[in-house]
């Protein structure tokens, strides 16, 4: 079938569904337009409402990247920064609606860095820059940002992301671990929250999917410092006099 077709059928069905999962009609305008299936490995499925894995990456399903950017509210010629970029699909439809060129995108793993590049250029946005980030650290030569999506769950927005924000800018992400919701700040603090969803957590260098050893966490290398002190109880506590 045309995938043109399934686009129109897709978008239709999540804005007529009993829980109007797409309201926002610049949203709709701009998921009709993005070729989905060239993001999607296997296109037979690349319309229908599931997730799917790739690259040790999860692929929204279309309901969900509509949620996710109908609550980041991109405008047109907003300045965008996508954390997670995945396999590039919700950063095609966020450049339908504020341009490709104002799209920046990092993911901290390569081979989806890769992978992102060449769909992206395959359906037609060669102008989005995507770059091999720890996505804690946003983009900060390219910052401020009017928008910044997170695509990954965290229980505090890294503060990196939020300096990098316009004073009137939106930080959006996946708040929580194994119970989640979206959840909106803004530089002054203030927070809006959203619906419940389920996101990868956040990572950090060295736990990408390829690596060859996966960091400790922050909290998990304090707790080993503390034991490691707490266990010596020889002469590493008495000074030492030399005859």
């Amino acid at each position: 079938m045309d995938p043109a077709v399934l686009r129109e059928d897709m978008v239709d069905g999540l804005e007529h569904e009993s829980k109007a999962v797409l309201a926002d009609d610049d949203v709709g305008v701009a998921m009709r337009d993005v070729p989905r299936h060239e993001f999607v490995p296997d296109d037979r499925s690349a319309y229908a409402d599931r997730d799917h894995e790739h690259l040790g990456t999860r692929v929204l399903s279309p309901s969900v990247a509509a949620r996710v950017i109908q609550t980041l509210d991109p405008r047109e010629g907003d300045s965008v920064l996508v954390v997670g970029v995945g396999v590039g699909y919700t950063a095609a439809v966020i450049a339908e609606l504020v341009g490709e060129t104002n799209v920046h995108a990092v993911d901290i793993a390569r081979p989806v860095v890769y992978e992102a590049r060449e769909n992206l250029a395959r359906a037609g946005y060669e102008g989005v820059l995507v770059d091999c980030r720890d996505g804690a650290r946003g983009l900060p030569e390219y910052a401020p940002f009017d928008r910044i999506l997170v695509e990954a769950a965290a229980i505090e927005p890294p503060r990196a992301l939020v300096e990098q924000l316009t004073d009137d800018g939106r930080l959006v992400f996946p708040r929580g671990t194994t119970r989640q919701r979206l959840e909106a700040v803004s530089p002054d603090g203030s927070r809006d929250r959203y619906d419940a969803v389920s996101f990868d957590p956040l990572l950090v260098d060295g736990e990408q999917s390829g690596a060859i050893e996966r960091n400790r966490m922050a909290r998990e290398d304090v707790e080993f410092a503390r034991k490691r002190a707490e266990s010596r109880r020889g002469w590493e506590f008495e000074w030492l006099e030399w005859e």
